[in-house]
């Protein structure tokens, strides 16, 4: 923690040693990381299993509300019991708000896959903050996510959100005090506390964007095919045993 801050890289997707000796050189004091279709328990015992003394893990969850051809991704700081993916938008909400979890926008206006302009607009009351700068993502696309922050008057934060280890220290938020540790985290997201979002602009930044937008491109091609095909019911499926039946009645599947 640099002189009364604290470094948050508030969405990574990987996490082994090397990304955490990869966040302690970059100086980054907490990764919150929210893999896709995982289960919290899982997330929380791997978080917990590479955090250190210098660098903090959170977990978290990005969950995918709606179905394929409708989805909107939501993350979810603070979760105390697990909530699956393709449920209903206002399901997820009211969960997250039930267990007083911090709820993100990551990416807005990014593909299919995140919340609209009018969509942030219209749940602005129940939004805790906007990602105004992706690593992974381009200028104009960031720009859009600074203009919807701005608009509505809700505070921003920045990510790597790593899906590959080089990009871990490409971007971070930084937090007026001490936040290290989840409570302290979801109560400064959700109070709105100071901060500043951090970016890298330097051409091995810019080419490991390149990187990820390639493992992007796998991801929505063989590995979508093997999630919906060949993978069977996923793990955060709504209606898989885990979750005992509690979400079936706002599955969209």
């Amino acid at each position: 923690m640099t002189a009364g801050r604290t470094r948050v890289d508030p969405h990574v997707k990987v996490l082994d040693e090397r990304v955490v000796d990869r966040a302690r050189e970059s100086g980054i004091d907490t990764l919150v990381y929210a893999p896709h279709f995982t289960r919290l328990s899982e997330i929380r015992d791997r978080a917990e299993r590479y955090s250190t003394d210098e660098v903090t893990v959170v977990p978290a969850r990005e969950v995918f509300t709606g179905d394929w051809g409708n989805r909107r991704h939501l993350l979810a700081v603070g979760l105390s019991d697990p909530v699956p993916d393709f449920i209903t938008f206002e399901a997820a909400l009211a969960e997250f708000e039930r267990q007083g979890a911090a709820v993100l926008v990551p990416h807005p206006e990014f593909m299919n896959v995140s919340l609209t302009r009018a969509e942030v607009s219209a749940y602005r009351d129940r939004i805790d903050a906007v990602e105004t700068y992706n690593a992974k993502l381009f200028e104009y696309q960031n720009d859009r996510g600074t203009r919807i922050a701005e608009a509505f008057d809700l505070p921003a934060f920045g990510s790597s959100y790593a899906h590959l280890r080089g990009t871990i220290g490409a971007a971070w938020t930084e937090f007026e005090g001490d936040v290290r540790g989840e409570a302290a985290l979801v109560e400064a997201l959700k109070e709105g506390s100071a901060r500043s979002v951090v970016k890298h602009t330097d051409p091995a930044t810019r080419l490991r964007r390149l990187a990820e937008f390639a493992h992007l491109g796998y991801e929505n091609s063989y590995g979508k095919l093997d999630r919906l095909f060949l993978s069977g019911m996923e793990a955060t499926h709504p209606r898989h045993i885990a979750y005992d039946g509690r979400f079936d009645d706002v599955a969209v599947y």
